[in-house]
């Protein structure tokens, strides 16, 4: 069990549990973890204890980050003709990506589907006005607690991810988010002060050796905090600039961190 001891920020925990899972050898490639989702050994008894989740079972639509340690439940997902959605890294070029896999192609085919690589080759973009209904969403954390705080690797994208979503009608209360991480990584409390309404929550954590189920289910974004975003962020994210405008035309709040002149 790593320490925490009194680290109180994000960082601090963070480069707390990179330095512990290398000095350690959980860690797995790509290595060195420093600013990943951190690869750990066991990632693969983990995705594959996601399977037996009632609501992966049920789930017709998954939405998996497309982190390494995640790899085994995207190629789960696809090996159960479920629609797997990856969002686009940084969201650089839309929301999501749905992997399409060769028709009757064999487990080694959805094996090089499922990696970042064969996101690539195999992929279609989603557009944000595409009708989606997300069943299940499966998300990487360099931290959680059992109640299900999540500390991600600090760029922000998996909350800006959940609250698009959100906004869009992708996703709604009932939807559930699972973490798979390494034993290491989950703690019986992370300092809540270090938390706010912007951050994603789990609901199901699954380690190599245990699933926790996260009671009471703690809330999630329903919709993008303009106010936490800079015009820098949104130039970066065509899909930000695109959902801030049909937002505006809604009527409805969009303004950003800094002053704007628009």
């Amino acid at each position: 069990m790593i320490d925490l001891g009194n680290i109180i920020t994000k960082t601090n925990i963070r480069e707390k549990i990179w330095k512990y899972m290398e000095e350690n050898d959980i860690a797995c490639f790509p290595r060195p973890v420093y600013h990943k989702i951190p690869n750990f050994k066991g990632a693969k008894q983990a995705g594959a204890k996601v399977c037996s989740l009632e609501e992966f079972q049920k789930a017709r639509v998954i939405k998996v980050s497309p982190d390494k340690p995640q790899e085994e439940v995207r190629f789960l997902a696809l090996e159960a003709h479920k629609t797997l959605l990856v969002p686009t890294p940084r969201l650089r070029f839309g929301l999501f990506n749905k992997i399409t896999p060769p028709a009757g192609c064999n487990k080694k085919v959805l094996h090089i589907c499922a990696t970042s690589e064969g996101v690539k080759q195999h992929s279609t973009p989603v557009s944000l006005d595409t009708k989606l209904k997300v069943d299940l969403v499966v998300i990487g954390s360099v931290a959680v607690s059992r109640a299900g705080h999540r500390i991600g690797k600090g760029e922000g994208y998996a909350d800006l991810e959940y609250a698009i979503m959100s906004t869009i009608g992708a996703v709604n209360k009932d939807v559930i988010v699972v973490t798979t991480v390494h034993d290491c990584q989950v703690f019986d409390r992370l300092p809540q002060q270090v938390f706010g309404d912007h951050d994603v929550t789990v609901d199901v954590i699954v380690t190599p050796t245990q699933i926790i189920q996260c009671e009471p289910r703690l809330s999630k974004p329903t919709a993008v905090n303009w106010a936490l975003l800079s015009i820098e962020k949104l130039n970066e994210i065509p899909v930000l600039k695109a959902l801030r405008w049909k937002e505006q035309e809604d009527g409805k709040d969009v303004t950003l961190k800094h002053a704007e002149n628009d």
